[in-house]
């Protein structure tokens, strides 16, 4: 029995403790000395059905995306990001797990991309780069100005060695290859147009180490530097003395024995403002290799393209 009379619905018996006598609750709420925590949920009804209301949901604001999730260009651009010179197809389902987004997302996005034309799609069903974001990237003027300008003085020297012709820009803590110029019968080389290379180990990466800038200089110094493939540590005072005897000569000699022995002689290409602005350089076989007849021709094209491309003080100031 509970104490004097029945208790009525909606009520609750005298208990001890937080919980009130006779107070009514609503749902989901707890009575706290006869004061409820937080407000009960309204009701109004709709026909047959009830809804509750909660805390009101905050008015979404237009033109700005919600706090969680990335932004629809950061997720495009992994997309993009997830291709590279060893995946230069996906489907579906490996371009959702190497940009770690969801399936049906990248679905979504890739089809956006495909109607761009940055994104194409065979008859397999796999995706590919587009033949239109080639088209945009080419109007890079870092690249394409640079390469108009070069390219007839890389002909030359393919011609004359008969081997590589490299020319590079530096981007982050990498080099950049812009054009490769290869003879048929050349030595295998690691390297890609588009592609990386590090600035430690290869002529045009030495070279545009050597004529940057000095605080980044010291920061490239400071970190454990490796020559891959062969996996071995890069001494840095033996690349500091590299970089200066680089400006002190105007030009790099390189030995390396990977893939095979040779031999990467490099220059720097100056621009407008009198800064080292791309690198140009040949790779030979060692067994072929004359570094003393390459460099005298790579730095004579160097300048030649450094003149095109409007450079003057630098260029006497490195051959004086």
């Amino acid at each position: 029995m509970w104490g004097a009379g029945r208790p009525g619905r909606g009520t609750r018996p005298d208990l001890s403790g937080n919980d009130a006598v006779g107070v009514t609750t609503a749902s989901g709420t707890m009575p706290l000395n006869g004061k409820q925590l937080w407000p009960a949920p309204q009701r109004r009804r709709t026909g047959d059905t009830t809804v509750t209301h909660g805390s009101p949901e905050p008015a979404r604001v237009r033109g700005r995306r919600p706090p969680q999730g990335d932004p629809v260009v950061d997720r495009a651009f992994a997309l993009l990001a997830a291709f590279d010179a060893g995946h230069r197809s996906l489907s579906l389902g490996e371009l959702s797990r190497r940009s770690g987004i969801p399936t049906s997302s990248t679905l979504r996005l890739a089809g956006r991309l495909q109607a761009w034309g940055a994104l194409e799609r065979g008859t397999d069903g796999r995706f590919a780069i587009g033949l239109r974001l080639w088209e945009v990237a080419s109007l890079a003027p870092r690249g394409q100005g640079l390469k108009q300008v070069a390219l007839p003085f890389m002909g030359d020297l393919e011609e004359v060695t008969r081997q590589h012709v490299l020319l590079a820009v530096r981007d982050g803590e990498d080099a950049l290859l812009v054009e490769r110029l290869s003879a048929h019968q050349a030595m295998p080389v690691l390297y890609r147009v588009g592609g990386r290379l590090p600035l430690h180990s290869t002529g045009v990466g030495l070279v545009l180490l050597a004529f940057a800038e000095s605080g980044f200089q010291e920061h490239m110094l400071a970190q454990p530097l490796m020559h891959q493939p062969e996996n071995v540590a890069v001494s840095p005072a033996a690349l500091r003395r590299t970089l200066a005897e680089a400006r002190r000569e105007g030009m790099v000699t390189l030995r390396r024995r990977a893939p095979q022995p040779l031999v990467s002689v490099a220059a720097p290409i100056f621009g407008a403002e009198d800064k080292a602005v791309a690198a140009l350089s040949v790779v030979v076989p060692r067994e072929n290799a004359e570094p003393r007849l390459l460099g005298p021709a790579v730095r004579t094209a160097a300048r030649s393209i450094s003149r095109g491309l409007g450079a003057g003080r630098s260029i006497r100031a490195t051959i004086s």
